[in-house]
């Protein structure tokens, strides 16, 4: 089964109605993306975990200040997770992978109530031009364990200089009841055939076009 991380994947699931079911950790995402001489460089990402998910990561913080050293270590140890996956992120262009590096630029992890928020920086390899066929970005757990979900287009940023030539959509998929039904069907410790790329079939997919 793929997870994010032990603290971060769906804890005292007992208190969750759909406990019996895929997904069982939820994350909230909020993207703006980052541009820098007419190219794309970059996703700067705002994942907020609901509150059960937080709850392992927030009791090892405890207390403690946002700049100590126990959020940091808390930090890396998530995002390392998150980079074995390659940032549960695809990036696609013109039916081509977009590389990206293996470290971020920046990361942080915070408290927001009784919920843990991941930010950071995903830096592609090489500075894509904007202009040009469009981007296409999925973030997603492929086991679906985790529902990686933008609430709404809101929650897709550009900046200023960006805004003036590019557009964005989002596109949520609608799965057959068939496969909904399956993904209600597993339990927690079930993982689904890799042949059904069941996360890949629920994700949703953000397009970036420039002119």
């Amino acid at each position: 089964m793929m997870k994010l991380h032990g603290a971060l994947v769906g804890v005292c699931l007992l208190f969750s109605v759909n406990a019996a079911a895929h997904p069982h950790s939820f994350i909230d995402m909020n993207t703006t993306f980052v541009a820098k001489d007419q190219r794309l460089v970059g996703l700067k990402m705002v994942w907020v975990m609901d509150e059960i998910t937080s709850a392992d990561l927030l009791y090892d913080a405890k207390n403690a200040k946002s700049d100590s050293v126990v959020w940091k270590k808390l930090a890396a140890q998530v995002m390392a997770n998150v980079l074995g996956q390659h940032y549960f992120t695809d990036i696609y262009r013109n039916g081509k992978p977009v590389k990206y590096l293996n470290l971020p630029t920046e990361y942080h992890l915070s408290r927001r109530g009784n919920q843990a928020v991941l930010e950071f920086v995903l830096p592609l390899a090489e500075p894509q031009p904007l202009v040009g066929k469009p981007f296409e970005i999925s973030t997603y757990d492929p086991s679906y364990f985790v529902d990686m979900t933008y609430k709404g287009p809101t929650v897709l940023h550009l900046p200023l200089a960006m805004a003036q030539q590019c557009k964005l959509s989002l596109i949520t998929p609608k799965p057959d009841i068939s496969l909904r039904v399956y993904a209600l069907s597993l339990d927690k410790n079930d993982s689904p055939g890799e042949d059904r790329a069941l996360g890949q079939q629920f994700a949703q997919r953000v397009t970036l076009q420039c002119q």
